[in-house]
């Protein structure tokens, strides 16, 4: 098991944002794998990643960077040509920017997928490739019979959504994400990639620069502490499970350890019923936690918003013995946490601002 170990040269795309930054200190910590990250750096915060996962791996000799952008599929093919393991983190995440800029969008996550898949394909390394999805390929689920009890809707059927539920791309995001999807899985398929799908539901954790469009937690915890209103799209009552980051990471490691099993799957990842709450119930939480009023105002609902998803996991839960160990509690709380931690170094109650005089300006091709 250690010489496996040791040959493991793994390649994380979008290895700079909250998910792979975090996925690459798991590794250079736990394991003994070569980590390459690829990121364009377009992102708000992931500078500061960059600069917190080289400070604080155990082995920073075994972590490389490249500044390059999943579009470029010369670049992408040379950073493919040695790895053993894909992650597929790099995309467009906001559904608004794709109603603004649909090519952008469809070029980002249709293409630079396709990229990576053509680039794996040609390696002739059969690299283990994992994917990150989303919920948003299952449309706004309007049929789904809801009922408005107190502060959340709750579904008639008492179920959460699972892999056997119909796509409904809905949005350019959900079009260009579902295409992504099904080029992912069908490359395992058609050209035996071991391919992982996960359409995830909403992952927070520390060190997650939230905002309206992804990392809502976190961005509601952040506004807390900034003393800052909230914009909510809806009435508030809409539901989403949250899953904590370090349940992802086991979710990754689950799957790559069963690739016997796992090859060719598409998963529903989140933290399922137990850990699902309604926006002013995750404000009500935030609120109990920090001792901080939040205010808010409500506007329409965004298209494409769905008033209830909540995962069922049973298919992962099922094939690799894999679920949630952390409630909604604790993972607002280690949010919370890291953001007072952040808070005093700056020297004020307020998330770190970002600018230049903390940012670490990673080299054009680190090695």
């Amino acid at each position: 098991m250690k010489n496996l170990l040791s040959l493991r040269s793994v390649l994380i795309f979008g290895g700079a944002g909250f998910v792979g930054s975090n996925w690459a200190s798991r590794l250079l910590n736990s394991t003994s794998a070569r980590v390459h990250v690829f990121d364009n750096l377009s992102r708000r915060g992931v500078e500061q990643n960059l600069s917190w996962l080289r400070q604080h791996a155990v082995a920073p000799e075994r972590l490389k960077i490249t500044v390059g952008d999943i579009r470029d599929a010369a670049l992408v093919a040379e950073a493919v040509a040695g790895a053993s393991e894909i992650y597929h983190f790099a995309a467009q995440v906001a559904v608004t920017s794709s109603l603004s800029d649909p090519r952008h969008d469809f070029q980002v996550n249709a293409l630079g997928t396709l990229n990576i898949l053509e680039a794996a394909r040609n390696s002739r390394r059969q690299p283990f490739i994992l994917f990150t999805s989303t919920n948003k390929v299952y449309g706004n689920l309007r049929q789904r019979q809801l009922v408005l009890t107190g502060r959340r809707y709750c579904a008639l059927d008492e179920k959460g959504v699972s892999e056997s539920e119909p796509l409904d791309l809905y949005s350019p995001y959900g079009c260009s994400k579902g295409t992504a999807d099904q080029y992912v899985h069908d490359y395992s398929r058609i050209f035996a990639l071991p391919t992982v799908v996960f359409r995830m539901s909403c992952i927070a954790g520390p060190r997650q620069f939230g905002n309206e469009d992804q990392g809502w937690v976190a961005h509601f915890v952040h506004s807390a502490l900034q003393s800052k209103p909230l914009t909510i799209y809806g009435n508030g009552r809409q539901v989403r499970d949250v899953l904590s980051i370090d349940d992802l990471m086991s979710a990754f490691e689950r799957v790559r350890e069963r690739m016997e099993k796992t090859a060719g799957q598409i998963y529903n990842v989140g933290g399922g019923t137990a850990n699902s709450a309604s926006l002013v119930e995750v404000i009500d939480q935030i609120e109990k936690i920090t001792g901080k009023k939040i205010r808010f105002r409500l506007e329409r609902p965004r298209l494409g918003d769905q008033l209830f998803y909540v995962t069922d996991y049973h298919k992962l839960q099922k094939h690799t013995g894999w679920k949630p160990k952390r409630n909604l509690r604790q993972t607002i709380q280690s949010i919370y946490e890291w953001a007072k931690q952040e808070a005093r170094a700056a020297g004020s109650l307020a998330v770190r601002p970002l600018t230049p005089a903390l940012l670490e300006r990673i080299p054009e091709a680190a090695s």
